[in-house]
């Protein structure tokens, strides 16, 4: 939602100048804001431009309507890209993980507004930002293993960061969050009620050009107020001791071991998903823990990315969540025990994958 009043230009992106600000705000709201390549490569200049301007104090990031931020990238787009075998997948997930490590090394503050579903690539051009605002509406989640897919968008550097296990639940159950649990996992900052981001946006429009990163904190947190603590907190010492582990067997066992009714609960949210991907993402996520940093952990992903058009799984899942919304997807294999190492292994062979440098 905007909640300045200027000048905006473009399409898919929208880009504008309130005093020292820099607005963009993405501009696809009967698809939920989804990401084609054309967005991503429209808010990268805009960043580059911003950045470069010695005007702009600092960069504020929203997305038109009223349901939500961003609900992640064109899926359909990989659906059809994958099926006819051509680069339209490969080159939008190059550019959109580039997007995501400069908005990661951002020079100035880059300021986002989480409002309502803020899912896949939407945490991607969100989590990564310095100054990340949740409100009342917001709600984020990793969904991936439930298309057949894997967290991407730098995800497994963000889960495997998270405190505890709660990134690790996260990337396999794909469950929602609201506000106060997207902040106690790390993928934000501050909570502000909707009804004060209009005040907040014309007040960081008066940032003075040299004002960093404390200048628009400060100004933020005037704004922020305390929330109630989330369904988290309640779960944490389950969630930290059964999914501890290093293969999703072990999870399964120590989640049935539990026998409570919020893990058993979440063994049934996660053995719907496709088998593979559970076993490829917990991979992912263990192999991020042991990275550098995020750069490492998108050409990762990347690699990844290479291996899943070419597996049932990606394809059974998209058809069941857009192509014939019957929600019922049929895996293959059905089950982890006919998960076989190797197909998992396939998934982190390309070990040449450069995306920077």
């Amino acid at each position: 939602m905007r909640y300045i009043e200027a000048d905006y230009q473009g399409e898919e992106i929208l880009t504008a100048r309130q005093g020292s600000l820099g607005l963009i705000s993405l501009n696809r709201p009967r698809v939920l804001n989804s990401l084609s390549l054309g967005m991503v490569e429209a808010m990268t200049t805009a960043l580059d431009r911003f950045e470069q301007d010695e005007t702009t104090a600092a960069v504020l990031v929203t997305g038109e309507g009223e349901r939500g931020l961003c609900a992640g990238g064109d899926i359909r787009m990989f659906y059809e890209s994958g099926k006819a075998g051509d680069s339209k997948a490969s080159e939008f997930l190059k550019a959109e993980y580039r997007l995501n490590a400069k908005i990661a090394r951002y020079s100035k503050p880059y300021i986002v507004l989480m409002e309502g579903i803020t899912m896949g690539g939407g945490v991607g051009v969100s989590s990564h930002g310095s100054h990340r605002i949740v409100t009342e509406t917001t709600k984020l989640a990793m969904p991936e293993t439930g298309i057949g897919f894997f967290p991407d968008i730098g995800a497994t550097w963000l889960l495997a960061n998270a405190p505890g296990e709660i990134g690790t639940w996260m990337g396999l159950t794909g469950d929602t969050i609201l506000a106060a649990d997207t902040i106690a996992a790390g993928f934000a900052d501050y909570y502000v009620p909707a009804d004060r981001l209009g005040s907040l946006a014309n007040d960081l429009a008066t940032l003075p050009p040299e004002a960093g990163s404390d200048a628009a904190t400060d100004m933020i947190k005037t704004f922020a107020t305390d929330l109630p603590t989330g369904k988290l907190a309640d779960n944490r010492a389950m969630i930290d001791q059964c999914f501890a582990f290093d293969t999703v067997e072990e999870i399964v066992k120590a989640l049935q071991a539990a026998g409570t009714d919020v893990a058993t609960a979440t063994l049934s949210t996660m053995l719907a998903k496709s088998p593979t991907s559970l076993k490829v993402t917990l991979r992912m996520l263990r192999e991020a823990r042991r990275s550098r940093d995020l750069e490492t952990c998108l050409e990762r992903e990347f690699a990844g990315t290479l291996q899943v058009v070419k597996v049932p799984d990606f394809y059974e899942g998209i058809r069941a969540a857009i192509i014939d919304k019957d929600r019922n997807p049929k895996w293959s294999p059905a089950t982890l025990e006919d998960v076989a190492p190797e197909s998992v292994e396939a998934f982190f062979a390309a070990r040449d994958v450069r995306l920077f440098g």
